[in-house]
Formats: C-alpha cells, sequence, structure tokens
C-alpha cells in the first residue's frame, strides 16, 4: 500500500480535544439560543467589530481567571466568528454563496 506523506499537513491530532468539546458545547447553547447557523449571518463591519470587543474583553475575563462562564471558549468563539465575518467581507463569493446558504436577502 502506498500513501502520501503527513509532512506539510495539518495536524488537528494535536488539538486539545477537551477544548474543542468546551467550543462545542458553547456553540450548542447558542444553537439553542438563537439558532444553528444565527452567527454565520455576521456580514457588517459592525458585527465584525462586535466578535472583535466580546473575544478582546473575554480574554481579560479569563486572564483574570473569572470562571462565570467558559471565557477561553467564548474567546475562540468570537476569534473564529470574526475571521468568517472578515472572509464575508473581503471575498465576495464567499459572500454571495453564504448569502444562499442561509438563505439572507441578495
Amino acid at each position: 500500500m502506498r500513501r502520501d506523506i503527513d509532512e506539510g499537513k495539518p495536524r488537528y491530532d494535536l488539538i486539545d480535544r477537551n477544548f474543542l468539546s468546551r467550543w462545542a458545547s458553547l456553540m450548542a447553547r447558542g444553537a439553542e439560543k438563537y439558532g444553528a447557523e444565527n452567527w454565520r449571518k455576521a456580514n457588517s463591519r459592525e458585527e465584525l467589530e462586535r466578535f472583535q470587543a466580546s473575544a478582546v474583553r473575554h480574554m481579560f475575563q479569563w486572564l483574570e481567571g473569572n470562571a462565570d462562564e467558559d471565557h477561553a471558549a467564548a474567546v475562540a468563539f468570537n476569534i473564529a466568528s470574526a475571521n468568517y465575518t472578515q472572509r464575508r467581507l473581503s471575498d465576495p463569493l464567499f459572500d454571495k454563496e453564504m448569502k444562499e446558504k442561509y438563505n439572507e436577502d441578495m
């Protein structure tokens, strides 16, 4: 049997599964409250800035040891959401695909 080499490929096996589970739990709670794909509807500079501000706020709460919620998972969510929104704002084809996929008004 021949296989391609692993060199240079992403190593998902090295990502902490407990942290991913916590992030997924945060996503599940958000899906129940707002709808499963609600966060993907973000497509404006204002929404991008809200994700960024929220990421910074949760980062400081995490650094300060605040344990009232999972601030580390919230940081991950907000950074990923900001990254997604930046892509929508900078890539018209991607934005069009997302509008069609999530039935947003064009």
